[in-house]
């Protein structure tokens, strides 16, 4: 992991079409801004967790030889 100190209005450039800017300092809370392509997904890691483990189960969900049947 790369740390990175940045202080209110700094920001940093993440494969030359996504920045990242420190926006507002309040405690022990950062509000951060990402501006980024449309094309790319942005989520908090624990949204992003919820849908990756509902994919999985989704996926999970119909067993190997069901779904054969009904590709048939």
């Amino acid at each position: 992991m790369l740390a990175l100190a940045r202080k209110m209005n700094e920001s940093i450039i993440i494969n030359d079409d996504i920045e990242i800017t420190v926006l507002e300092i309040k405690g022990d809370q950062v509000k951060i801004g990402i501006d980024a392509p449309k094309s790319v997904p942005i989520y908090r890691k624990e949204i992003y967790k919820q849908i990756k483990e509902s994919n999985e189960e989704a996926a999970n969900a119909v067993s190997p030889e069901t779904l054969s049947k009904l590709i048939k």
